[in-house]
């Protein structure tokens, strides 16, 4: 982040913890392609199919500026951390509400992606769609669950570094505020994460080809 960037930073957060209704407004302008990704990342695949990831924003949005009085009672947090933090519980909140009834079903495809506001289904949901290709697309449902039990025996603190850097794309001091570790410890956990998560997956037949070519 430059000079200039961190100077904008500090007069939203500053406007913010005033109450600033516009400053909220820029703030959330300016991160919108990072929040974007975040939605893109948790979002269940049932609910793309009613939502999109601009819908979840507009939410989001909505209770940011129900929220923001209690911003200034959260000195230690960052905005962009704060904003992550709503547009996760507004995730959550929306497929509660839309997919509640599939979270009963027995079915494992169905389960792992009605819960895939969890870490361990969005990063088998993201792996899973770069390794294998549409031809093999038969296959997927088994392979997804193996990813995803494989991904379940990691560290959940791992598994949730190796998310928030890998695919919401988080800063290293970012990813420590947001689970309340030292910076030091994230960017470790981080590393020992991706050593880990190639071991496992290296694993899994029909993923150990796909991986030897990466």
């Amino acid at each position: 982040m430059t000079g200039d960037s961190n100077l904008i930073i500090q007069d939203l957060e500053k406007r913010l913890r005033s109450g600033d209704q516009q400053a909220l407004a820029d703030l959330f302008s300016r991160e919108r392609e990072r929040l974007w990704r975040v939605i893109h990342f948790r979002l269940a695949e049932p609910l793309r199919r009613r939502l999109e990831p601009d819908d979840v924003l507009q939410e989001a949005f909505l209770a940011a500026t129900k929220r923001l009085d209690h911003y200034a009672s959260s000195p230690t947090t960052s905005p962009f951390i704060w904003l992550r933090m709503i547009v996760n519980q507004t995730l959550i909140d929306l497929h509660r509400e839309h997919l509640g009834a599939q979270k009963r079903d027995a079915s494992l495809d169905v389960s792992i992606h009605a819960h895939s506001q969890s870490t361990s289904a969005s990063v088998a949901i993201q792996l899973v769609g770069a390794f294998i290709s549409p031809s093999r697309a038969a296959a997927r449902a088994d392979i997804l669950a193996a990813v995803y039990a494989t991904i379940e025996q990691m560290d959940p603190t791992d598994r949730e570094v190796l998310a928030l850097r890998h695919f919401e794309e988080l800063t290293n001091s970012e990813v420590a505020e947001a689970l309340g570790i030292e910076q030091k410890a994230a960017s470790i956990r981080y590393i020992r994460a991706l050593r880990r998560l190639k071991e496992l997956l290296a694993q899994i037949p029909d993923l150990s080809g796909e991986l030897h070519h990466e």
